[in-house]
Formats: C-alpha cells, structure tokens, sequence
C-alpha cells in the first residue's frame, strides 16, 4: 500500500512536472510571437495586460508589484516616455530576477539579446527616457522589450505605457499641451489592438471621476477588455467618514460603471511606498523585503475596511484586495487567452510562413536576373507597363482608391493653383462634381470646365472717361476723334490684362495634374506587381524624364495659346466680334434714336397727325404732294442729324454723353468677341498640345531616354552593386524570419496537440502562480 502511495505521488509529481513544463513553453512561444510581430511588423499580436492610466496613479509601482522587484524609476513627473514590454515567466529555480534586454536585430537563437542586471535596466530606462527629453518628440512608441525569469514572477506579459497628462489650460502651457497630446496618441494606438486586456488605473475615491475611464471608452465603449483598478488604497480608506461610503466605493452601482467591466467589478491595490538598495535613503535591502512588505500592506487594508464597514469582508471581496488577487486574477484571464488563441495562431503562422517563402523565391529570383540583358528586358517591361498605367489613367478607371488619391476641388485649388480673375475666386458651389475625389481624365475635364465657367463669366472691366480720353490721342493727318480706334485700343487692352493670367493659371493647374499621374501609376504597377522594387535609380530617372516631358509640353502649349491672345489682342476684325452687321447696325441704331429724341418731340419724319386724318376724304393730288412734302423734310433732318453726330463725334473733343455711350458699348462688344476666341483657342490648343502629346508622343520619347540610359551606363541607371548588396541583406533577414515563424510553428504545433490531448487543461495553470 505504500508502495502504491509512493507510486501516485511519483505520478502526481511527475504530471506536475509536464503540467509546469508544457505551460513553459506555451508562454515561451507567445513570448517569441510578440517578439517576432514588434521586429517584423507581423499582423498579428500575443495577448498581452497593457498598462494605461494618468502620471502619478500609480502605474510603474503597480507594474514592479506584479512583478515582484523593481526595475524602474518611479515618482512625479514623466518617468516613462517609451512603452515598456515585460515578458514576465515563472521559474522557480531563480532565487534572482534574470532579466534580458531584446535588441530586436538578434539572430535565430536570440544571442543578440542582451543578459543585463536591474541596475543596467535601470540605467537604460533612464538613460532613454533622458534622450527623448531633449528630442523634439519627447516621446516614442517602439517598445523596450525585456524577458524575465523569477520565481515569484508571474506567467503574464504587461505593456507599461506613459502617463497620460491633465495639463492646465492657457498659452504659458502649451508645451504640456503638446506633450499631453502625443502621449493620448501613443497609448490609444496601443490600445486599438484587440489582443490586449486593458488594465485602466484610476486614483480617485468617486467612482463618477472617470479620468482614465474616459479615454479608454473611446476605444473599448463598453469595456469587454478592460480590467478596472483603484490604486493607493490606503491613502483613500481614511477619507471614508461612513460605512455606506465605503460599500459604495467597494461595490459601485451599474449606473456608475456601465458596460461588461472585466471582473465584473473593480480592484483595489496599494504599494508600500520605499525602494530597494543598499543606499541610504532606501527602505528595503531586498526584493524579497519588498515582496513581504507588499503582502503586510494588503492585510492592513483589509483590516482598516473592515474597521470601516463594522463587519468582516466576504470572500469575493477579499478577492478584490491586494496586489496578489490581481496578479492570480489577470495570470488566469490571460493564460485562458493564451489557450483560446492557440488554435488561431497556427494558421496566422502558416499564411505568414508561405508568405515570407514567397518573398524569399522572389528575392532569389531577383539576384539571378541581375545581368546585363535581364535588366534592359525589365526595363523595357515597365516602360510598357507604365505607359499603359497612365493611359488607363486618363481614359477613366476606378482601381486606385479615390480615398488615398483624389482629390476635391479645394484640395486641386489647393495644390494646384486656382483661378482668379479680377473679381477674385470663383465660387466652389457653381462647379459640378466640387466635392468628388477625382483623379486622371476626370480631374482634368474638372479643371477645363471650371476654366470655361470662370472665363466665360469674366465681364469688361469698368471704363473711365479719362481712359476715353487718353485713347483718344491726335491722328496724324487731323485732329479730329476716332471713336472707333478708341474703342479698339481699349478693349484690345483689357482683354489682354484680364485673359493672360488665366493662361497661366490653367497651365499650372494642367501640369500639377498630369504630374499627379506619376505617384497613381506607381501605385498601379505596385498593385499589379509590376514595380521595379529596388531600383530607386532608374525610376528617378524615368520620374525626372515624365516630369520634364510634362513641364516642356505645357510651356510650349502655353507659348501656343499666348500667340492666339496676342493676334486677338493686336488687329480687331469686325466680322469676328460682330458676327454681321447686324448686331452693330441695331447698337448704332439704338444711339441713333436716343440722339433723335434729345433733339426734339416733333420730327418732321413722324407718322401723320390726327389733324390730318380729322379733316375728311382727299383726293390723291393731294395725298402726293404731303408724301413729297414729308419725305424731304425726313431728307433734311437725316441730314442734320449726321451733321449733328459727326459734329459731337468728329469734330468736337468735347466728350459728349453719347460718344461714351458708343465707345463704351463698342469696348464691350469687341471684349466679348475676344472673351469667345480664348475660350475656344486655349481649351482646343491643351487638349492638342498638351493632352495628346501625352498619348502619342510621350511612348516614343522615354523609350528613346531609356535606351540613351542603357547605352551610357547600365550600372549606374540600376545601381547594381548596391542592389545587390541590398537584395543580399534582405535575402538573409527573410531567412532569419523564415526560420523563427518555422520554429514557432513547430511550438504551437507541439502546444496545440498536447492541449488535444488533454496534458495541459487550463484548470492546471492556475496553481503555477
């Protein structure tokens, strides 16, 4: 029977020890994974307690009492300005924290990690934290990554972020202000992993003070993940002058904290005050001390609720109390994350596995075609490529997002220039399409048709009698006015002042355009997988001769369009402005007739009267003779209103109210003729000369360039010896990756059949504390 006795317990020890092994190397592999996701940016994240609450709550203190010994600087003010990953693993066999410091370059087996004291850990953490002070962004979100092994470590991993700031309000605070910014954006970044338990601490005594509670909400709304902590506990008890006001602050009501809180209720903690050293002014001279004093804090807080509420705490209570329900609280709830997720890592690590064996092929691939002929081939290859990019671009296409690179009308105004006449900018909401994200063809019919909208609106700029007057000048055969000429040398004047910066406006606007062509087509080739990846050179060179061809191509389109102003501006033909003689006929016949009613009410040219029909039936003698009678009076006074005109026109300087009227219906008639001219000539003369250029023209030019490239000097368009050494590097960082997603694939593997096969039942953790 005893033998028997010996036999079960040979075998309880015996499962214990593969119970403690398996749960080792389950935290081991998790370990690795978050290492291998921060190094490699892999897409997927260990579970992990991060650590968010304001600057003196509390966090590193609480952080270094899970822990079991400290490591860090504590107090007032910023004593954590880089989020500290601790990979923290129970081993009963170190009577010693042994820490180790993750560089983040080391090889396969980790022999880049460095083995450092707490008092290197230290150094460090200071040591970083006094670098980013004097750095304009006093704050970084690469981790420090530290392992640990201690045998009154728990099997956690803990995420300490920086304090967030409340800084007070006003211009003198700015500074603070800003800092108080960049930590909120750290810490809500590293909260949007869904991995993550959120361990949100708060140091208030009224639980409807949510400090920390309050920007946590923002990301977990209704708290599913978030482990909710009163810190310095014994700084609060005496501030209870009631009983009820400490059973509302040890058991707050659901209005207060809405949602599934983690736990379903708060903790409570508190952290002797003191540190560990053999310093004079330190209080403990061992981890061990502090341990101990850390378990002799968390019985005097129960002793002084207890005092406080006039009865004893229940059981669930006292699992609320202390550092140690904490720890054993957060160490079940993320070994239960760690077993839920094992059975969806190994699928992660094998598509991250095919994946990087991919890149490798394509890599070796890569450094087998660096020869001379596979590299004109290539380029060649994505010349045609290109150039299919960009057509598509400009007939209208919907792959690239509209998101990322479209662009409304205020953002084209924006970048690329607006029009702006002698009015000022034109008016977003007339436009079509203002608010659309457009790119290519469709942003360049965009640009033209608001160039049509603002010109075509543009009136005459006003006319003053003293422009009238100047205009005027003496002829050099008389001295008499020529209306005409005035007119003329008015209009031709304006025009040319008012339509010469919308020329240069537009081709601005065009060639910003055309240009933003460029980035989309790298984009599409990216997508398609038919980017040239790691020959910066020769795409700078094909950057620099799209650009070039582009700019060229405009100037001399403008040049073009600034012809046809000149011509325009310099001879006035009637038949261009007026049509026909039709429409400046009824203009002069207009002033004519207001010229005739200033003269007199009674003009012999006027219909008969009705004295003459009031005097009977005539014969037609007479009816004659009043015919001959009024067509000779009409007769003389047709004559002596033309004498009249040429006499205030011609002969006469003095300005009269109807030469004004003339030259200034004649200024805006020829004003809109030319208006007309530059609509049509400038909108035909881009879409030839600048937009099918690109078409038919631009092929043959970068093929001629790349040609010319490979003929000067094939090493220095493709940069071989640097590609290779490059290619060489990245092929051996991916071999390196390679082999550490194999190996973590093999734990998992290792992991996972033992979980199925029931060695390792989560009821078995919990006793690994």
């Amino acid at each position: 029977m005893e033998r028997n006795q010996k036999q079960g317990g040979g075998n309880e020890e015996e499962e214990s020890n593969e119970t403690l092994d398996s749960s080792s190397k389950l935290y081991e592999a998790y370990n690795e994974l978050h290492g291998l996701a921060q190094e490699f940016s892999m897409p997927f994240d260990a579970p992990a307690i991060l650590v968010v609450g304001h600057q003196t709550d509390g966090k590193s203190a609480l952080v270094e009492a899970l822990m079991g010994f400290q490591f860090n600087h504590v107090g007032g003010g910023t004593k954590t300005r880089r989020p500290i990953t601790l990979h923290m693993t129970y081993n009963p066999s170190c009577s010693l924290p042994r820490c180790c410091l993750v560089s983040g370059d080391g090889d396969v087996e980790g022999c880049g990690d460095r083995r450092m004291s707490l008092e290197e850990i230290q150094g460090y953490i200071e040591a970083e934290n006094m670098r980013l002070e004097n750095e304009p962004c006093q704050f970084s979100e690469k981790e420090i990554i530290i392992r640990v092994e201690y045998k009154y470590c728990p099997n956690l991993t803990i995420l300490d972020t920086p304090g967030l700031i409340l800084p007070a309000p006003g211009k003198k605070n700015r500074a603070l202000q800003v800092q108080a910014r960049a930590v909120e954006a750290l810490v809500r970044a590293k909260m949007q992993h869904k991995e993550f338990i959120i361990l949100c601490l708060e140091d208030c005594s009224d639980w409807s003070n949510a400090t920390t509670r309050r920007i946590v909400m923002q990301i977990d709304p209704e708290l599913s993940r978030t482990v909710l902590v009163s810190t310095k506990l014994d700084t609060k008890i005496p501030q209870f002058a009631r009983s009820s006001d400490v059973e509302v602050f040890l058991r707050p009501p659901a209005r207060i904290l809405d949602g599934c809180l983690l736990g379903d209720s708060p903790f409570f903690t508190s952290i002797p005050s003191g540190r560990v050293g053999s310093e004079r002014d330190s209080v403990y001279s061992s981890n061990e001390e502090f341990k101990k004093a850390i378990s002799l804090r968390e019985l005097e807080d129960i002793a002084c609720l207890e005092e406080k509420l006039g009865r004893l705490l229940s059981k669930e209570e006292r699992s609320r109390i202390g550092v140690s329900s904490l720890r054993l609280f957060l160490e079940e709830l993320l070994q239960k994350k760690y077993m839920e997720s094992v059975p969806l890592i190994i699928p992660l690590l094998d598509k991250e596995y095919r994946s990087t064996t991919r890149k490798l092929r394509d890599i070796n691939q890569e450094i087998c075609n660096l020869d001379e002929m596979k590299l004109k081939e290539k380029g060649r290859a994505f010349h045609d490529s290109f150039l299919a990019k960009l057509s598509l671009l400009l007939k209208g296409t919907v792959v690239a997002p509209p998101d990322k690179f479209g662009e409304t009308l205020q953002d084209e105004r924006t970048n690329g220039g607006m029009f702006i006449g002698a009015d000022g900018q034109f008016s977003q909401k007339m436009m079509p399409n203002a608010g659309m994200r457009l790119y290519g063809g469709a942003q360049y019919h965009r640009a033209m048709a608001e160039f049509r909208l603002v010109v075509g609106g543009v009136k005459c700029p006003p006319i003053t009698r003293e422009e009238i007057v100047n205009a005027c000048g003496v002829e050099d055969i008389h001295d008499g006015t020529n209306y005409s000429r005035t007119a003329c040398v008015i209009a031709v004047a304006k025009a040319r002042d008012t339509f010469e910066p919308f020329l240069h406006q537009l081709g601005y606007r065009l060639l910003y355009i055309l240009k933003r062509l460029l980035p989309i087509s790298i984009y599409l080739l990216q997508k398609d997988g038919e980017h040239l990846s790691g020959h910066e050179v020769f795409l700078k060179r094909v950057e620099v001769a799209f650009n070039n061809f582009a700019e060229t191509t405009e100037r001399a389109c403008r040049d073009k369009c600034m012809e046809d102003l000149v011509c325009t501006t310099r001879y006035v033909t009637w038949s261009l402005h007026n049509k026909n003689r039709a429409g400046l006929r009824q203009f002069l016949d207009s002033f004519a007739s207001m010229d005739h009613s200033s003269f007199g009410g009674n003009s012999s040219c006027s219909a008969p009267t009705q004295q003459n029909s009031s005097l009977g039936p005539v014969n037609n003698d007479t009816k004659l003779d009043n015919k001959k009678t009024d067509t000779n009076s009409c007769s003389h006074t047709t004559e002596t209103r033309l004498v009249d005109l040429l006499d205030s026109t011609l002969w006469n300087r003095r300005l009269a109210p109807s030469s004004e009227r003339i030259v200034y219906a004649l200024v805006h008639q020829i004003f809109h003729g030319i208006k007309e001219q530059f609509l049509v000539s400038t909108e035909l003369k881009f879409n030839c000369f600048l937009l099918m250029p690109v078409v038919d023209k631009l092929p043959a030019l970068l093929r001629e360039d790349l040609e010319s490239a490979f003929e000067d000097d094939l090493d220095s368009i493709f940069d071989i010896t640097q590609l290779r050494s490059s290619l060489g590097q990245h092929k051996r960082d991916l071999e390196i990756e390679l082999k550490r997603i194999d190996r973590l694939k093999e734990k998992f593997r290792e992991i996972h059949g033992k979980l199925n096969s029931n060695c390792v039942h989560p009821k078995n953790f919990s006793a690994l504390a």
